[in-house]
Formats: C-alpha cells, sequence, structure tokens
C-alpha cells in the first residue's frame, strides 16, 4: 500500500497541519478562559484535563508538521 502520489502526500501534510493549529488554538482558548477538555488516558478513556496542563504539549504545533 505504498502507491502514495507526491500530491497526497503534500495534501496529508496541510491537513494534518491545518489539524494542529486548530487543536492549538482550541488549547489556547480554553486555557485563557480556565476550562478543562476532554482528552483520551493510555487506555482511550475519556478524562477531563485541565486546558493549562495541556500547553506544553501544543506549543510547538505550528511548527512541526
Amino acid at each position: 500500500m505504498e502507491n502514495k502520489t507526491p500530491q497526497l502526500d503534500e495534501f496529508s501534510e496541510k491537513i494534518l497541519l491545518g489539524m494542529r493549529i486548530a487543536i492549538k488554538k482550541l488549547v489556547e482558548t480554553s486555557a485563557a478562559n480556565n476550562e478543562s477538555l476532554i482528552v483520551g488516558d493510555e487506555n482511550g478513556n475519556p478524562i477531563s484535563v485541565p486546558a493549562k496542563d495541556l500547553l506544553n504539549t501544543v506549543k510547538n504545533y505550528e511548527t512541526h508538521a
């Protein structure tokens, strides 16, 4: 299943970058409003985490595609 075209790879990278930008904005906005977000733990179970605790996780999302 390695028949990817360069255009598909480029498109996929653009989609992932857009998702990273959106997630970073969500976390930053939620942290500024002192809110929590629901994320999955290591087993995939939903847990509530203060958005401020996630800021370090997303700080470089826009620059690392």
